[in-house]
């Protein structure tokens, strides 16, 4: 089935995305609407520091029911979860540093929110289909390279932990519940409307930004680990052809899979594309480089068998999109809560 037919399942459905004002979901946000008549929810707590951002919907405000709620409301996530068909299910915290520091708000975020909303699931909606996504921090250091979904799990953050008992909860309502539920262990996923006001959600967007103010980006242990990263579109990709696909339920895929690169070499290319920055390397954090997982990259051979997804966007073409989206739209993204409130 070629992917546009399987795209076909989308038309004259509902879905829900959680934490849909964020990074990915709001691109998901764009491409459902996009592939057109689909009836497209979104709840978000707008959380601070957390990347919802109103403006990310800006374009398609008036085509979203947008629900500004706490997935943590009963009442709330009882009723909307009701009648969809399928559940992006994007909310929670994705800092490892914030994690170390506030275990019990990531605890809410990443652990209690995903029961409340499996449970209601179960509970209003059981044959919903729920794509989950989690993290390839629930591996911590690999052992080998690259990293199948066989690896062993053995996270070195509250975050990673976390996660992974989200990922344990979908798949067991899955076999105890028959609940429709699959997860994506995303890499470092990249592109337009990602928070990039601090530096608690990944190096990339924290690099680009560094380089176009025309800034220091600061490499620790000198920028030498490698990683494997995906443009945001092929991410959203992945995320519907698992939604749509029967044979998806109940399993975990990897992305990532591109040719890894490293930190180093990802600052020099930004400071080529912008023309601006410099690279200072600096002593590694102690709170940093305990839980940093030094070289990762996935392999994602199985979600390529089973549901033909690999990543396409070249990353030179990748980072160039996203910079030219920052320079249109930097009033939106550069100060912290500049669009918070819809």
């Amino acid at each position: 089935m070629t992917t546009s037919k399987r795209f076909n399942e989308y038309k004259g459905r509902s879905v829900l995305i959680t934490g849909g004002l964020g990074f990915i979901g709001s691109n998901l946000a764009h491409r459902l609407i996009e592939l057109g008549d689909v009836e497209v929810s979104i709840i978000d707590a707008l959380l601070p520091e957390q990347g919802g951002n109103a403006f990310n919907i800006e374009s398609i405000a008036n085509r979203v029911a947008v629900h500004i709620a706490d997935i943590n409301d009963d009442y709330v996530i009882n009723h909307l979860v009701g009648g969809v068909d399928f559940i992006f299910n994007l909310v929670g915290s994705v800092s490892h540093l914030e994690s170390m520091l506030q275990p019990q708000r990531d605890l809410e975020l990443n652990c209690a929110a995903q029961l409340r909303l499996l449970e209601a699931c179960r509970n209003f909606n059981p044959h919903v289909k729920i794509v989950f996504s989690s993290t390839r921090q629930v591996y911590g250091k690999p052992v080998y390279l690259p990293v199948d979904e066989n690896h062993r799990v053995s996270p070195l953050d509250i975050n990673g932990i976390h996660k992974l008992a989200a990922e344990h909860y979908h798949l067991l309502y899955h076999k105890i519940y028959g609940t429709r539920t699959v997860c994506l262990r995303l890499t470092n996923t990249y592109g337009p409307r990602q928070l990039l006001h601090h530096n608690r959600q990944g190096f990339i967007a924290w690099f680009i930004r560094k380089a176009m103010d025309g800034d220091v980006i600061e490499l620790f242990g000198e920028g030498k680990q490698r990683r494997d990263l995906n443009y945001v579109d092929d991410v959203v990709e992945a995320m519907l052809l698992a939604g749509a696909s029967e044979a998806a339920e109940g399993e975990i895929f990897n992305l990532g899979g591109g040719e890894p690169i490293s930190l180093s070499a990802l600052a020099d290319k930004l400071i080529e594309i912008t023309g601006r920055g410099s690279v200072l390397s600096v002593p590694f954090p102690t709170e940093r480089q305990l839980i940093d997982i030094g070289n990762f990259y996935a392999n994602a051979n199985k979600i390529k068998s089973i549901l033909g997804w690999r990543p396409t966007t070249p990353l030179h073409t990748g980072l160039k999109r996203t910079i030219d989206f920052y320079a249109r739209h930097r009033a939106h993204y550069w100060k912290p809560d500049a669009n918070t409130v819809s």
